[in-house]
């Protein structure tokens, strides 16, 4: 296929993500932000975010989601859910796999993306990493959804790597030592397809399945902060095996 007709192809299929992600924001809009009215409400948001925005975004790309769980989360108990991050689908698979309501903590760069930033910035725990204040703080809004019921999600990696031969950046702390202070057990989750399927290189992509894998958890009862390091590694050494030998 001529080197034009692919790159209108890619083209398209970009532009078909963006339609699919903007739709169901306009379409639910009101009763997305009647959601965000009050935090009580955040697991009704979940729900939509879930069923009616990352689902139908999946399927609508040719992307069906493939789940292999080595061990099952419950329902009403917190959870600290880490990933490899390489994709802006990696969201909307995270939101799949997990039925339980949680809460990203992610940087307030996104806030800039216009529709999508609006509910990001209501729903979210925002960190500047470039601030102390705000990575303190981050401690204690997290420790307001916990108590909440609520999971917390991170993407340890800090961002997407440039250099997209990077199979698994190194780890942040964060995420450890968060679940560390609340004793909450750490979900390792490895994301395949998702760099394949749609990378942040403009011309690349394409549909077909993404797996995902929740991994066995991690326990932090019996963890203190120095422990964190340990912890990360471990947690990194479990998705890294996962990439390198599928």
């Amino acid at each position: 296929m001529p080197v034009f007709l692919k790159k209108i192809g890619y083209t398209l299929y970009r532009i078909w993500f963006y339609i699919l992600v903007t739709l169901p924001i306009i379409v639910f809009f009101p009763f997305l932000v009647l959601a965000t009215l009050s935090e009580k409400w955040y697991p009704q948001f979940f729900w939509m975010a879930r069923n009616l925005w990352a689902t139908p975004i999946l399927y609508g790309m040719g992307c069906p989601p493939k789940v292999e769980w080595e061990q099952r989360m419950q329902s009403q108990k917190s959870y600290m859910l880490v990933a490899n991050h390489t994709s802006m689908l990696d969201i909307m698979l995270m939101l799949y796999v997990n039925k339980n309501p949680f809460v990203f903590v992610g940087k307030k760069e996104l806030v800039k993306i216009p529709l999508f930033g609006f509910f990001y910035k209501r729903v979210c725990i925002l960190v500047d990493r470039e601030d102390t204040k705000s990575r303190t703080g981050v401690y204690r809004r997290a420790q307001k959804r916990l108590n909440q019921g609520l999971s917390i999600c991170i993407f340890p990696e800090g961002g997407v790597p440039d250099d997209e031969t990077v199979v698994l950046d190194t780890f942040k702390d964060g995420a450890f030592k968060m679940a560390i202070a609340h004793t909450i057990p750490v979900v390792p989750m490895t994301f395949f397809d998702n760099k394949r399927r749609f990378p942040f290189s403009f011309f690349s992509g394409g549909p077909g399945i993404i797996r995902a894998k929740v991994h066995r958890f991690f326990e932090t009862g019996l963890l203190g902060e120095e422990d964190k390091g340990s912890l990360r590694e471990e947690v990194r050494h479990v998705i890294l095996t996962e990439l390198e030998t599928r």
